[in-house]
């Protein structure tokens, strides 16, 4: 149970989180508590799933709105059993069939539904969804197969009937009714010689012309198909809309019409499977896509990263061709639908169970990292800090999973090596509990015989060892790790340095050695401020013999002689507590 500091009338905040459960898959949500702070709602949610103990979790935002008091409600993390009682009232509620009339199939939902259900007949020709609304040629191809129109008609005909309860036949028959009508209404408009032809007339002609006309954006659009048409490639046809763009006239509404029907056209293509591939590449792994996608819709965000970290643009390579300058037309702000559309992509990609680098582990983080910084840059722009977060937590979780880990880890690393590794998963995983899943794997590696074992008995000199343990335990202290993990693992190097300086007899040997008294002072305030061996027994003990050395005549005479020494050393001298 969350420690309840406000109820949704009571919060001293303008925003809280809430964290509802469902004991069963059939129980109705309960508040389990409200908080402001927003990590510590979403680790409870996920201890909640993780103790077993709920069906499902659910974590909300709530803004209150200060002019009419009323809170405005998003969700940022929703797992377990399915919420079935509110699917089947949503079910029962819709009686009506997703599309009423012609218009509808020309909306965005509509034609993203047609692209879905048609799926094969439009990569086979080429072609959009768009294009095929918009010219008569593709409806009368598509009308003549018969078979595979009506087959797209039951697609979507079994699932409605069974959300809505009328008979299959019937919804069937309206969705028919509605695709000759489609048909018709584009044929009719060639027929009649409604579409201008942009051999004949320049795209500025032709927008002013419609700017006020009723079917302006129908008609531009079939002028704009039928201008793909001859057009074989999606590269080339990405090519001729950008072409069509910079034809566009100045004047605010015809351009606005140019700008509007093109970037439709645009949106469907880069949502095509076909298209996509084409512009981007065939070969392309999901990481290599996402980071195309990701340098297109944040072009400059991602030219600003590259700057002071070579790694993006390694990752996130620049575009080429079409492609390339449809980046430039994203990044002058002249194409922002587009650019939230490949952004909400990426984010769905990275939502889902693909892998970016499959058979690369290592570089799986490294892509993933990459995006992560590209889209929080572009966070506000394109897209929210709830979307981008909630995807790469949810991304992470696969990163912490057994199987990944295993083959992360691969055959024939030493402890250290995998100690190394597993630190670099600690510091790119996001999300609390990943962070505790991360974390664990890393206790674990650390606190195994083999890790001391392979540590003591290794070749390496004794202050290389001692210096790579001091530099996991910084590297853990960077990573973000909970207050209790931290400190296991940090304690446990701790130990094995401990070990491996009794081992050598270290401490002993630097306060021997035939070497300048401030030399050997120099060598053990490293030691014991954790520089060059890890913090714990190493520290302590290389401590009391820097304060045995500091007091003797020999040292503070050479202090006193040598100003600028005592100048370099007061930094660590401090950092164990022997100076002011």
């Amino acid at each position: 149970m969350i420690d309840i500091r406000g109820t949704r009338g009571r919060m001293a905040g303008q925003v809280h989180y809430e964290v509802f459960a469902r004991r069963t898959p059939q129980a109705p949500w309960t508040l389990q508590g409200a908080t402001e702070d927003r990590a510590h709602a979403l680790q409870t949610a996920e201890e909640l799933m993780a103790e077993g103990r709920v069906a499902a979790v659910r974590v909300t935002k709530e803004t209150l709105d200060p002019e009419t008091m009323e809170f405005a409600s998003v969700t940022l993390m929703s797992k377990g059993a399915p919420d079935t009682r509110r699917r089947r009232a949503a079910a029962e509620a819709r009686t009506e069939p997703a599309c009423t009339g012609v218009a509808d199939l020309y909306q965005a939902h509509g034609r993203e539904t047609i692209a879905r259900l048609l799926d094969d007949w439009l990569r086979r020709h080429k072609v959009t969804a768009f294009e095929l609304m918009h010219r008569p040629d593709l409806a009368e191809r598509l009308e003549a197969t018969g078979m595979e129109l009506r087959h797209a008609v039951q697609k979507i005909s079994v699932p409605e009937s069974q959300a809505t309860g009328r008979p299959v036949h019937e919804i069937m028959r309206e969705y028919e009714r509605l695709g000759a009508q489609a048909i018709e209404r584009v044929i009719q408009a060639r027929r009649q010689a409604q579409f201008p032809s942009l051999a004949t007339e320049s795209l500025s002609a032709v927008a002013r012309r419609l700017a006020s006309h009723p079917d302006r954006a129908f008609l531009l659009g079939g002028a704009l198909a039928a201008d793909l048409a001859p057009l074989e490639t999606w590269g080339a046809k990405v090519d001729r809309l950008l072409d069509r763009m910079d034809e566009a006239p100045d004047e605010p509404q015809p351009r606005a019409l140019c700008f509007m029907v093109v970037e439709q056209m645009l949106c469907e293509i880069l949502g095509s499977r076909g298209g996509l591939a084409d512009l981007l590449g065939a070969d392309l792994d999901l990481g290599a896509s996402l980071a195309a996608l990701t340098r297109l819709a944040a072009g400059p965000e991602v030219e600003l990263l590259a700057r002071h970290d070579p790694s993006v643009s390694r990752m996130l390579p620049p575009l080429e061709g079409p492609a390339a300058r449809l980046g430039r037309r994203v990044a002058a702000g002249d194409l922002k639908i587009l650019a939230g559309s490949v952004a909400r992509r990426v984010v769905r990609e990275l939502n889902g169970p693909r892998r970016l680098r499959p058979g690369d582990a290592d570089g799986e983080i490294d892509i993933l990292r990459a995006l992560a910084m590209a889209l929080t840059a572009a966070t506000g722009r394109l897209l929210s800090q709830d979307e981008v977060q909630t995807a790469f937590v949810e991304r992470s979780r696969a990163l912490v999973a057994p199987d990944f880990v295993t083959v992360y880890l691969g055959q024939g690393r030493g402890g250290l090596a995998e100690a190394e590794a597993l630190l670099r998963l600690c510091e790119n995983v996001a999300g609390a509990a990943n962070k505790r899943a991360a974390s664990r794997w890393l206790a674990a590696n650390v606190a195994a015989l083999r890790f001391e074992t392979e540590l003591r008995g290794g070749a390496a000199a004794p202050t290389a060892k001692l210096a790579a343990l001091a530099g996991l335990q910084r590297a853990a202290a960077r990573a973000d790790l909970s207050e209790k993990d931290l400190e296991e693992i940090t304690t446990k190097l701790g130990e094995v340095g401990g070990l491996i300086e009794a081992d050598a007899k270290l401490v002993a040997q630097i306060v021997r050695a035939p070497a300048p008294a401030l030399q050997r002072l120099s060598i053990l305030l490293k030691l014991a401020g954790g520089q060059t061996g890890p913090s714990g027994p190493v520290a302590e003990r290389a401590k009391v013999e820097a304060m045995k050395l500091v007091r003797t005549p020999e040292v503070r005479a050479e202090l006193a002689a040598a100003p600028e020494r005592t100048a370099e050393m007061r930094p660590l001298l401090q950092a164990i507590g022997l100076a002011a």
